[in-house]
């Protein structure tokens, strides 16, 4: 998995690193245009320009190593990523605007929008491609089916009951301040029209949303786009890393070298993938009923066939090859008490598997 998704990684976080420069440099109005967006991806210079530089920064870092590099840039860029993204959630609360029917729209409205289900026309089908959607976005929070938890996790000694905590902790808090980042002042400006998925919402809907801000909309794209940098950034070392360390360990090879080979291989890819909206543009039609080009093609493989197919045959592994009392056993090792214990055999051998199946055939288009 790790492998398809550094082929794409580096071409969004070459897209957020324009946006972030477009902001900087004072064009905010422009990235606000309807056409500004296509007219980027779809040149066969700037984007490629872009991945390229954020792949090199990623391949950068890991040449340096975990302490050397990993560890020191994410000392500072996750605390910094934080504050930056609960400063931005508490600025949307505060938006308000009057729109065309001279109503005062506010982002407290917004939020409420963000809390409150939407039932209305929710069919079986549709339940299950949110949840499909849902455990794709977990799966790549909290990246699992990709190795890096096992990567990482092999370089630390760690009270591990306490990390399992402190994962759950923050991961979900940062994802419920994301979508209060976003969701409150995409609804002030743009309304429910604005709420598309994707690409477009942060791209297009987004831009617009910070135009409309006036002054301040300038400041806040910047420090928007520099922290989805951040964010990005992080996620693109860990799968980097995860291949390293895998490659390191089969081939025999020094990390120096490992790195060097890998990021002419994903440097070649980025700059494929990027061109797949210019020069290589090719149209796929996706199980899901979706119509994609390459980076979509690898992202459906990746996160929609691979990501379940893996946690399936992950679940199947630990709950009844390896059975749950080796992983119980790793969590109580030095002493520890592993209070949910009784809950994780019944998900892990009999709920997980179950639902993890439903949705893989979902999301293959087989059970429709």
């Amino acid at each position: 998995v790790p492998v398809l998704i550094m082929t794409y990684y580096a071409v969004i976080g070459g897209w957020i690193t324009k946006y972030a420069v477009v902001y900087v440099s004072g064009q905010a109005s422009a990235a606000a245009a309807d056409d500004y967006f296509t007219s980027f991806i779809t040149s066969p210079v700037s984007p490629v320009v872009f991945a390229l530089l954020f792949m090199g920064v990623t391949a950068l870092i890991v040449y340096n190593g975990v302490q050397n590099g990993i560890e020191k840039v994410s000392r500072w860029m996750m605390p910094v990523l934080l504050v930056l993204v609960v400063v931005i959630a508490c600025y949307s609360l505060t938006l308000s605007h009057t729109n065309a029917d001279g109503q005062v729209v506010t982002g407290w409205q917004g939020f409420l929008y963000y809390l409150t289900p939407n039932l209305e026309g929710l069919t079986v089908q549709r339940f299950l491609q949110i949840l499909l959607d849902a455990m794709s976005q977990l799966f790549f929070s909290l990246s699992v089916s990709m190795g890096i938890m096992i990567t990482y996790g092999s370089y630390v000694e760690v009270d591990l009951n306490r990390a399992v905590n402190q994962i759950e902790i923050f991961d979900t808090g940062v994802a419920f301040l994301a979508g209060m980042m976003i969701i409150p002042a995409v609804y002030v400006f743009s309304g429910t029209e604005g709420m598309g998925a994707g690409p477009s919402l942060m791209f297009v809907s987004l831009p617009k949303v910070f135009a409309a801000m006036g002054r301040a909309g300038t400041a806040v794209g910047i420090l928007f786009f520099v922290t989805a940098i951040f964010a990005t950034l992080s996620s693109c070392i860990s799968v980097l890393e995860s291949i390293t360390a895998n490659c390191m360990e089969i081939f025999h090879t020094s990390r120096k070298k490992t790195v060097l080979v890998l990021s002419v291989i994903y440097l070649a890819a980025s700059a494929v993938i990027t061109l797949g909206y210019s020069v290589f543009y090719v149209e796929v039609m996706l199980p899901n009923g979706s119509v994609g080009q390459l980076l979509d093609l690898m992202d459906y493989i990746s996160n929609s066939v691979m990501m379940p197919f893996i946690a399936l045959l992950s679940t199947i592994l630990i709950g009844w090859v390896k059975t749950p009392q080796f992983v119980i056993g790793e969590m109580e090792r030095n002493g520890e008490s592993f209070r949910r214990k009784k809950m994780y055999i019944i998900m892990i051998r009999y709920i997980a598997p179950v639902l993890i199946l439903i949705l893989f055939l979902q999301s293959t288009g087989i059970l429709s």
